[in-house]
């Protein structure tokens, strides 16, 4: 009880100097400024007072070159000039957290700019928290609603589960996570929009978010053109926002977009500071960042986390550096086919490539083997697709073949969703459950309850692929 009560005041006082350091200016090159005779740890925070200008600017240490300070302002380095004083205000970071955040549009620095007033906040926290410790974890053994059919049923996650969000520019991963925020069973949305472009993020709040789902969401913003620091920063003090809404014993829905461009603020400010490139020019402090942050996420012993991160997949391959660690990192993924969205199926969920490493924890037998049996006859679908379209295909050759040609329609119908429509887990498992009866009923039986479908001469009918709305 007594840590408690004093939690907050030790926090403010571990983030004072008792002494005050400082230095001066001697070299400015691209986004780093060079100080002599500054003694900070890394991670500190700084103001330069220029006197020339008679401006201040807020930066952080970064690093050490020789008998140098490194540092890096949260802002534009125009104005600084040599001889400059520098003088160090806290030597570790930390976010103001509260429940009044919510409904909240702030910046990196968790400063409002929904033009809504200041934000009073509860406490302070850490931005560099650790994770939970990996015997404090509960299992993940619920099921968490995200509202989406064909993720609740195929590809079902549990309270406290880390998902990507995979795909190449323009197939729907932002519109994906905003149908997210606004029908997920959770509790409270932290929603983290890295790297953006300006345009995009009015309309995320008010088409994809709207109203009602902005009214237990925080949205954390730094845009693309704002310095690499902001953007790293606006990822961890979501996570500080996020655990602290899990300490309250929420379940909180964590919601990055993205955590790639996150990866390459992170490769400018190490390539600024000196850290060689390795692995197709990220710097090795990509890779060790990477699990720090994303393993905030989890189940704890009051709340949960749970995690959808999207990854924006260099010329859609999978296997480029960042798309692959985070994949290593994350408890599952779910990949957005191009070749889907071009079809005009939405959200365009390649449910083969896509998988949940703790479905089977969170579901029962029933649905499990349903899920199993609907994958099972995309995949048979298409291997024969090819024969298919071109009228290759003999009826009868292949009993797997003929459910398929004769359940794809009423599975890309079932599957497809637009943008303003959602579907409760309950509701979305019974469909689950009647389109795996279905399949397994002879073509007969099926006809007869089934409502004719059109066909072409002999040759079977192309599926129907959905007319859900154009994700963009």
């Amino acid at each position: 009880m007594a840590d408690d009560l004093f939690a907050r005041e030790k926090a403010l006082l571990e983030g004072t100097s008792p002494v005050v350091v400082t230095g001066k200016v001697s070299k400015v090159l691209g986004l780093v400024a060079e100080c002599e005779e500054f003694n900070c740890p890394v991670g500190s925070q700084c103001v330069i007072e220029s006197g020339d200008t008679r401006r201040t600017f807020e930066a952080e240490v970064v690093g050490f070159n020789d008998k140098r300070t490194l540092l890096m302002p949260y802002g534009d380095v125009v104005g600084l000039n040599r001889g400059d004083r520098v003088r160090c205000v806290a030597r570790t970071q930390m976010v103001p957290v509260g429940r009044s955040l919510l409904g909240r549009v702030v910046d990196g620095r968790i400063r409002p700019i929904d033009g809504k007033g200041p934000v009073q906040t509860e406490e302070r926290r850490p931005v560099h928290a650790a994770a939970p410790h990996p015997l404090q974890r509960r299992r993940i053994t619920e099921p968490i609603a995200t509202g989406i059919k064909v993720i609740d049923a195929l590809c079902t996650c549990g309270k406290g589960q880390r998902m990507g969000v995979f795909s190449g520019a323009g197939v729907g991963k932002s519109t994906l996570l905003g149908m997210i925020a606004r029908y997920t069973s959770a509790d409270v949305n932290v929603i983290s929009l890295v790297g953006e472009r300006g345009r995009e993020v009015n309309e995320f709040l008010e088409r994809d978010l709207g109203s009602e789902g902005l009214k237990r969401s925080v949205v954390v913003v730094a845009t693309g053109e704002q310095p690499p620091l902001l953007r790293v920063k606006a990822a961890f003090h979501s996570a500080a926002i996020a655990e602290f809404f899990r300490d309250q014993g929420l379940d909180v829905m964590w919601l990055m977009d993205s955590v790639t461009r996150m990866a390459l603020a992170q490769r400018e400010i190490g390539l600024a500071s000196g850290e060689p490139p390795a692995t197709k020019g990220f710097t090795p402090s990509v890779f060790t960042m990477l699990p720090r942050l994303l393993e905030r996420a989890g189940q704890s012993s009051r709340g949960s986390i749970t995690g959808f991160f999207a990854v924006l997949v260099d010329a859609d391959d999978i296997n480029e550096p960042v798309s692959d660690a985070v994949r290593s990192i994350l408890d599952g993924h779910v990949w957005l086919s191009r070749s889907l969205a071009e079809r005009g199926h939405y959200p365009a969920v390649d449910a083969l490539a896509s998988i949940s490493r703790v479905m089977n924890d969170v579901v029962d037998r029933e649905h499990r083997e349903a899920a199993l049996q609907i994958k099972k006859l995309i995949a048979a679908y298409m291997e024969a697709e090819d024969l298919i379209n071109i009228g290759a295909y003999v009826a009868g050759t292949n009993p797997d073949i003929d459910a398929a040609c004769r359940m794809m329609p009423r599975i890309r119908e079932s599957l497809a969703q637009d943008i303003l429509d959602s579907l409760d887990f309950q509701k979305t498992r019974e469909l689950l459950l009647k389109l795996s009866e279905e399949s397994r009923q002879q073509p007969e039986a099926a006809a007869a309850t089934a409502p004719a479908q059109p066909r072409e001469s002999g040759r079977p009918r192309m599926p129907d692929f959905g007319r859900g709305r154009m994700f963009t």
